[in-house]
């Protein structure tokens, strides 16, 4: 074949590397990656994780056990990666609408790489200010590194760009898409209506604010850590910088940080002064440490070490004890039986996803059944570790009745000689609403407004009190 002599000559390299990408040992060595292209590629490593994968995103965070492309960055990138994740699955459903619009076609099978990709693209452009450059740039760079998703490279380029020349409309038009997935969404709406569905759709877009549970005047612990009383009793902070530990009170153990919602079921015991309690999965021990403070002997269960280590790292930082047990409450029989047992029973912790956004994505219908029917097994065993009279406090984060309206009530069938104690609404001021029509409690994010200074809401909580008769 004659040679093109219109083209310069190429230089043969006889496969050797030039000398800028040769190390010392001889070997080849890469050249270095784009500013912030590792902590952009592990944001789209744990996404896939979590919607694909159903892996929790708190795991794959941790500093010491997490995710390695995690652990791998600095700490400016992994605050980097925390804000894209959390940002994009607090608002994936409109950012995947918001993508499909872009595209004349579905992208193929095959391509959730690419997807991902997309994804925390347009999560910086849409939520976190990033210049929209930069993160096009960055993500058009992934697709050309990755040998399945270079021929996609101008599409990446394309569809971010249209993006971020259209993102004020983007961000308009996609307010009417509930921000959470469509299986949980419809449950919401089956139970609250639509309305109210929508509201804790949009109130889980919002993180949490710190809420404190205080050993004694509240007014006071307010006023000094710039807060606000809560109906509960706790605190509520404003906005601040820094660490919560470095807060007054923490280290003389006046305070610990719950949420409203999950200081409740504890309080509705009322006064135990001189009562036997058994708290039956007490980590990490807020509502322990509640317990205590309310006058109980409190035996404290839970089958993790670790973790019933922590509870009794942070008992002891408030100056409390309680009586510590490694067991599965399943297994737990007594010698004596309890005035009162609190079971604050593993759940779904869909009512927590304002802190957790993973929790809709790792979790599904089927994880609901499972749990629903752990936690009647669960709450069937704690009502016989109590006395004849004595009360089962039954509580958790989930804002499916499956996982508590409906198996309280079948539990009724099952077992005749308990009864439920309602709530009475005027007990609690602020939170009337709260409480439902058969006397438990049901808190959701949408509850619990606040002033503009000040994050509203509160976790998902369900709490009921039953009694055993005999």
């Amino acid at each position: 074949m004659t040679p093109d002599k219109s083209r310069p000559p190429r230089h043969r390299t006889s496969g050797r590397k030039p000398d800028s990408l040769k190390r010392t040992d001889g070997k080849a060595r890469r050249a270095p990656a784009k500013p912030g292209l590792e902590a952009r590629s592990a944001a789209v490593k744990i996404l896939a994780a979590v919607v694909d994968r159903k892996v929790s995103l708190d795991g794959m965070l941790d500093h010491a056990n997490g995710n390695p492309v995690y652990k791998a960055l600095n700490d400016a990138d992994r605050a980097l990666v925390r804000a894209i994740l959390n940002a994009a699955l607090r608002h994936l459903p409109r950012i995947e609408a918001a993508l499909a619009s872009m595209l004349q076609n579905p992208l193929p099978e095959g391509a959730r790489a690419l997807h991902h990709v997309l994804v925390v693209a347009a999560t910086q452009i849409l939520y976190l200010g990033i210049p929209d450059h930069s993160a096009v740039d960055l993500a058009v760079e992934q697709a050309n590194l990755d040998p399945r998703n270079h021929r996609f490279a101008a599409l990446v380029n394309a569809v971010l760009r249209r993006i971020s020349r259209e993102k004020d409309e983007i961000l308009d038009w996609s307010q009417d898409v509930p921000a959470m997935p469509g299986w949980f969404f419809t449950r919401l709406e089956k139970v609250y209506g639509r309305e109210h569905a929508l509201q804790i759709a949009e109130a889980n877009l919002f993180p949490a604010a710190i809420d404190l549970t205080v050993k004694s005047d509240p007014e006071g612990w307010a006023k000094r850590l710039n807060g606000v009383v809560l109906p509960t009793g706790g605190v509520r902070l404003r906005p601040f910088e820094g660490p919560v530990t470095e807060l007054p009170g923490f280290g003389d153990g006046e305070w610990w940080v719950q949420d409203a919602a999950a200081s409740l079921p504890a309080l509705l015991f009322g006064d135990l002064s001189g009562k036997k309690v058994v708290d039956l999965c007490a980590a990490p021990g807020g509502k322990t440490a509640q317990l205590i403070m309310a006058g109980a002997q409190v035996t404290a269960l839970d089958q993790s070490a670790s973790r019933l280590k922590r509870l009794g790292a942070n008992l002891a930082r408030l100056n409390l004890g309680a009586d510590l047990i490694e067991q599965n409450m399943l297994d737990f029989r007594p010698d004596t039986l309890f005035d009162a047992a609190l079971l604050d029973a593993p759940c779904s912790s869909t009512g927590t996803t304002r802190r957790h956004p993973d929790v809709l994505w790792s979790k599904g219908p089927e994880d609901i059944a499972k749990l629903a029917a752990l936690q009647q097994r669960m709450l069937t065993h704690a009502l016989t570790l109590v006395k004849p009279g004595g009360i089962v406090v039954f509580s958790n984060c989930s804002l499916d009745p499956s996982e508590g309206e409906d198996m309280v009530d079948s539990l009724f069938a099952a077992m005749p000689d308990i009864r439920r104690i309602p709530i009475d609404p005027a007990l609690w001021p602020g939170l009337e609403q709260a409480i439902s029509g058969d006397g438990d409690f049901r808190t959701t994010p949408a509850m619990l407004q606040a002033p503009e200074y000040l994050a509203g809401g509160l976790d998902g909580f369900y709490a009921t009190i039953l009694q055993r008769l005999k």
